[in-house]
């Protein structure tokens, strides 16, 4: 079973897909460890190599090539990346979304090291970067990772904590799994 969890900034999908994987021992893969390891290696902050993904697909390109192998040769596996509900259709497909202001809040406390040392600056950053995708996305897939029609659960984030998250994650994946019709 391939299981993979997209949605905005600040949701939790990181979070949320490795705790998915160590509860079922699945392996775990992520888009968002992929670019900020490619950026690291060419010197660039995740802002940086985002602003180089709008100019040259090459970008995107890279981590989506991989999205697809791992989708299609590997099983047991949950992928956390954006774009992961498009480039690999057979999954169970979860979408975490949430109010701005809160995912500003969680992506300052967790990335104090990087630029976002301010909520103001998390919520500019945080829109740019999704309206940059959003858009970008539809024009090299024709696919709006917003809509919400294309995942098969979706968990507004914003009043729940991390543990409420999952258990609703869980609870819907554990239903899946044992549905004889995924398998």
């Amino acid at each position: 079973m391939v299981i993979t969890i997209s949605g905005l900034g600040g949701t939790g999908k990181s979070t949320i897909a490795k705790r998915l994987a160590k509860k079922l021992d699945y392996k775990h893969y992520s888009a968002g460890d992929l670019q900020r390891e490619l950026a690291k290696e060419r010197g660039l902050t995740i802002t940086e190599w985002n602003i180089k993904e709008q100019a040259d697909p090459k970008y995107d390109q890279m981590v989506d090539a991989r999205l697809r192998q791992v989708g299609k040769n590997e099983k047991n596996i949950i992928i956390d990346a954006w774009l992961a509900a498009h480039f690999v259709p057979h999954a169970i497909k979860i979408f975490l979304t949430g109010d701005i202001e809160e995912r500003a809040k969680r992506i300052t406390k967790k990335r104090e090291s990087e630029s976002f040392t301010k909520v103001e600056t998390a919520i500019k950053t945080t829109k740019l970067r999704e309206e940059t995708n959003q858009k970008r996305w539809l024009k090299f897939y024709n696919f709006d990772y917003l809509d919400k029609k294309n995942y098969d659960l979706v968990v507004d984030t914003t009043d729940l904590n991390e543990d409420e998250v999952f258990d609703k994650v869980y609870t819907y994946v554990k239903k899946q799994l044992q549905s004889p019709a995924r398998h």
